[in-house]
């Protein structure tokens, strides 16, 4: 195993930069927007992340897709839900957590083949459709909602790191909401290059943004992997319980020192359906209405209560 995590390591470190050179371009330039003020490009470090994608059922992945640009990523004839926990200790807009919970997506109208869109990412579109997402700080939704169309809002989270684990537990308005713990992968340190495409819905509309990763981090696939995943009753996640989700993970990783840069660049689409009533019935995000007098506050909520949880560990982030 180590001579194989050897090999791959070497392989990892002949990888390119997925950073677009236009980003290297706007290093030691300002800008502001919707008040914000950012030094350029758009960064992160020292950002502890896991992750762990289950199986899900295709077909209830496909029913929560809005409009008809997305179809479910299949493996094996399985969706994934993909659940991506950042802890980000150093950026332009302070310290917070993000919790992504999503679904693995392709782009386009058409069926893809199975395992090629891994292949050829941006042929096919990979990504992943953001279903909720919720985050420490005022100033986090008001930059990633109103700038970049994502379904950010402001709930209590954690993120607990331990010898052995990773888990991050999402609460929100005193209900708990989803928890996700890993078992450490054995260490690797594989030098990992990373580019990710984020769909979410706002205003009607389709927005996707680009987020490049450069870590060292720890992977586990298959029968190695070891993860566990509790959604409960909190509103956010109602919809991932329609999804059937496996217990057992594809995969984990955990990356203890992640640098990160999100692309300032980002499109939308309109969302559309075949008749007017249809279209009218899409699950089309939230309004420009809730983003209008945010504030850029960067205090946290209380931590969630991890006593709901069977085995919990006292939370410190």
């Amino acid at each position: 195993m180590n001579k194989l995590n050897g090999l791959l390591a070497g392989l990892l470190r002949l990888m390119p930069s997925p950073l677009p050179r236009r980003q290297n371009e706007l290093r030691g330039r300002f800008a502001r927007a919707d008040g914000i003020p950012y030094s350029m490009p758009v960064n992160s470090d020292d950002s502890p992340v896991l992750m762990a994608a289950f199986p899900i059922n295709k077909r209830a992945a496909a029913a929560l897709l809005p409009g008809e640009e997305m179809r479910p990523f299949s493996l094996g004839g399985k969706g994934l839900l993909v659940v991506t926990v950042v802890n980000y200790k150093s950026t332009d807009i302070g310290k917070y957590i993000e919790y992504s919970l999503a679904i693995a997506i392709t782009h386009g109208r058409r069926p893809v083949p199975p395992l090629l869109p891994l292949l050829f990412q941006k042929t096919f579109g990979l990504g992943q459709f953001v279903v909720d997402l919720p985050v420490s700080t005022e100033i986090s939704v008001k930059g990633g909602k109103g700038i970049w169309g994502m379904p950010k809002h402001q709930a209590n989270l954690d993120f607990v790191v331990t010898d052995s684990t990773v888990s991050a537990q999402y609460d929100k308005d005193g209900v708990l909401a989803c928890f996700v713990e890993i078992e450490r992968p054995e260490p690797a340190g594989l030098p990992l290059k990373l580019a990710a495409s984020n769909y979410c819905a706002f205003r009607g509309m389709l927005w996707k943004s680009n987020i490049y990763f450069e870590a060292t981090g720890d992977l586990a696939l298959g029968k190695a992997a070891k993860a566990r995943l509790i959604l409960g009753d909190a509103p956010g996640v109602a919809l991932l319980k329609t999804l059937q989700v496996a217990e057992k993970p594809v995969f984990t990783a955990w990356l203890p020192e992640a640098h990160g840069v999100l692309d300032d660049h980002y499109e939308a689409w309109f969302l559309t359906a075949p008749s007017e009533a249809e279209a009218a019935a899409l699950r089309g995000g939230e309004m420009m209405d809730s983003v209008v007098g945010l504030g850029q506050g960067q205090e946290w909520l209380e931590p969630p209560d991890r006593s709901r949880i069977p085995g919990n560990v006292k939370a410190s982030s």
